[in-house]
């Protein structure tokens, strides 16, 4: 008698991705009420700029600190403890985000979310990974995570129709309720073999013990870099570009919603695509290549329409779905003992590398005196590290992810 394969609709595939919905959705929501929360606080105009770049840096930072201690966790105690911890956290945080009444209050909090919501998407990856056949695995993480986006397109229209308070709120209230669903989750088998040997799991200085464990791990990294750069720098400062390109009316918050929206669909993309090509570096190159397409389309605007710059934003997005497979590829890169680990901190290493990313576009800015000319450039200088990284990264579609590190 022959054992039913479970298929892509399976109980982990499903859960992984509404919880990876209600991470995003909670990621971005304070970008997009930025302005009403810290205005409705007392912060005039300047302080609403500038406390809000200091909160998002507050919360990248809780990002990095959770992507370890998630990471170590997942290995050490499973990866459905990261499920279930993570987003405990990171609800309760946003339900008490709804209450504050002073800025330090705020910081605090929006810290707590950032470590919280580190665990999400790379547990969630790992976890479906090791729970389905081979041949299915990049199907399901592209599932996972092109529905999980679609949180940030939710959040958008909370902002529209909802105070910020309730926004918050509600958000939280997702997080619990998704809770009750993860119960019946199984946890993964490749780990419980694990778990009953003698091997270090977890161990996140193993990254640094080994100089091609090393590579492999920075490899990873710099791979999903121009992501950030995309989301962090062309579209979260649209506006700002807008006006050097001579176009009016770009409100950052609607480009967002329609490069998430669009990310939704790139990353189902990619994930058929990779099955398809039964390869995910043709897939990645596909993608990289179609994200350098948009990065210059939209350098190339000068007094256009802001509709043709939302869906400039809306093709960036497109492209930028190849970060689902630099997470897939993450996980199949790593032993069972350090999989989780690496899959739920390369991804927030990534988100991390904003602030050095923003360091590089105004270093760039200074020395060629545009703010757009250096804006291509450090993106030239990105997508560059990128391409020759993911060159030197190992092919892992169809991989066997029966295998362990050692020490």
């Amino acid at each position: 008698m022959t054992t039913k394969q479970p298929s892509i609709f399976h109980l982990s595939v499903i859960v992984s991705a509404l919880g990876f919905f209600v991470d995003v959705y909670d990621l971005l929501l304070f970008g997009i009420i930025r302005k009403p929360s810290l205005t409705d606080l007392g912060l005039g105009p300047e302080e609403v700029l500038t406390q809000g770049e200091f909160i998002i840096s507050i919360q990248m930072i809780g990002l990095l600190v959770g992507g370890i201690l998630w990471g170590m966790l997942g290995d050490k105690k499973g990866r459905l403890s990261v499920l279930f911890g993570s987003i405990l956290l990171y609800s309760v945080a946003n339900i008490l985000n709804g209450m504050v009444t002073t800025i330090p209050q705020y910081i605090i909090l929006r810290f707590i979310a950032g470590v919280g919501l580190a665990g999400e998407l790379g547990a969630g990856i790992t976890l479906v990974n090791e729970l389905l056949p081979k041949e299915k695995r990049g199907i399901a993480s592209a599932m996972v995570a092109s529905f999980g986006i679609l949180g940030a397109v939710t959040a958008f229209f909370m902002k529209e129709w909802f105070h910020w308070r309730t926004c918050y709120y509600i958000g939280g209230g997702l997080g619990i309720l998704l809770l009750l669903l993860r119960i019946s989750v199984a946890e993964s088998g490749l780990y419980n073999k694990v778990k009953e040997s003698s091997l270090s799991r977890g161990d996140f200085l193993m990254f640094f013990n080994n100089r091609e464990r090393f590579s492999r791990y920075m490899r990873c990294i710099l791979i999903g870099i121009p992501a950030w750069y995309i989301i962090g720098v062309l579209v979260t400062f649209s506006d700002q570009f807008a006006r050097e390109f001579g176009i009016e009316g770009i409100d950052p918050g609607k480009a967002i919603m329609y490069q998430y929206m669009a990310i939704a669909f790139g990353d189902l993309t990619v994930g058929l695509l990779s099955n398809y090509l039964k390869s995910r570096k043709k897939a990645l190159f596909i993608f990289y290549a179609i994200t350098a397409l948009f990065i210059i389309l939209y350098f190339n605007q000068d007094g256009g329409t802001a509709e043709r710059f939302y869906w400039i934003c809306a093709g960036l997005g497109y492209g930028t779905g190849f970060t689902v497979v630099y997470i897939t590829m993450s996980a199949e890169q790593f032993g069972t003992n350090l999989r989780a680990t690496a899959a739920i901190s390369i991804p927030n290493m990534v988100r991390g590398a904003l602030p050095l990313i923003i360091l590089l576009f105004k270093g760039m800015r200074e020395i060629t005196g545009s703010y757009v000319t250096g804006a291509w450039v450090t993106g030239v200088i990105l997508m560059g590290i990128a391409v020759i990284a993911a060159w030197k990264t190992e092919e892992t579609f169809g991989k066997d992810l029966d295998f362990v590190e050692t020490p």
